[in-house]
C-alpha cells in the first residue's frame, strides 16, 4: 500500500503561484508514475501532470503547459506541482495518484492510477 498526503493548496489572486507537495508514504519503493488530477464541482477529474519516478518522464495536459512545472524529490518520496500563473478556471481540489510500477508509464491515465491522496483545494479569484 501507498498513501498520499497533498499539501500546499490556498487562496490566491489570478496571475499568482502556488507550489503543491505530495508526500508519499508505505510502498513507495513499488510506484511507478506519480500524476496530479484535479477535479472542479461538477466536472469530471481531469489530469493535469505526471512524472515517471523511475526516469523523470513528464507529461502536461495542455491547458497547463507551460505554466505548472511536476517535479520529485527522491530522497523525500515527494512530488512538487509548482503552479504559475494561476487563473480563475485553475480552481479544483487537487489530488495526486500513484500508480503501481509494473503498470510502466501511465502519463495522465486516470484508470491507471491505484493510490489517491485526500485532494488540497486550490481557489483562484479573479
Amino acid at each position: 500500500q501507498v498513501q498520499l498526503v497533498e499539501s500546499g493548496g490556498g487562496s490566491v489572486q489570478a496571475g499568482g503561484s502556488l507550489r503543491l507537495s505530495c508526500a508519499a508514504s508505505g510502498a513507495t519503493y513499488n510506484t511507478g508514475s506519480m500524476g496530479w488530477f484535479r477535479q472542479a464541482p461538477g466536472k469530471e477529474r481531469d489530469g493535469v501532470a505526471a512524472i515517471y519516478t523511475g526516469g523523470g518522464l513528464t507529461y502536461y495536459a495542455d491547458s497547463v503547459k507551460g505554466r505548472f512545472t511536476i517535479s520529485q524529490d527522491s530522497a523525500k518520496n515527494t512530488v512538487y506541482l509548482q503552479m504559475n500563473s494561476l487563473q480563475p478556471e485553475d480552481t479544483a481540489m487537487y489530488y495526486c495518484a500513484a500508480s503501481i510500477r509494473a503498470l510502466g508509464w501511465v502519463a495522465l491515465n486516470r484508470y491507471s492510477y491505484n493510490y489517491w491522496g485526500q485532494g488540497t483545494q486550490v481557489t483562484v479569484s479573479s
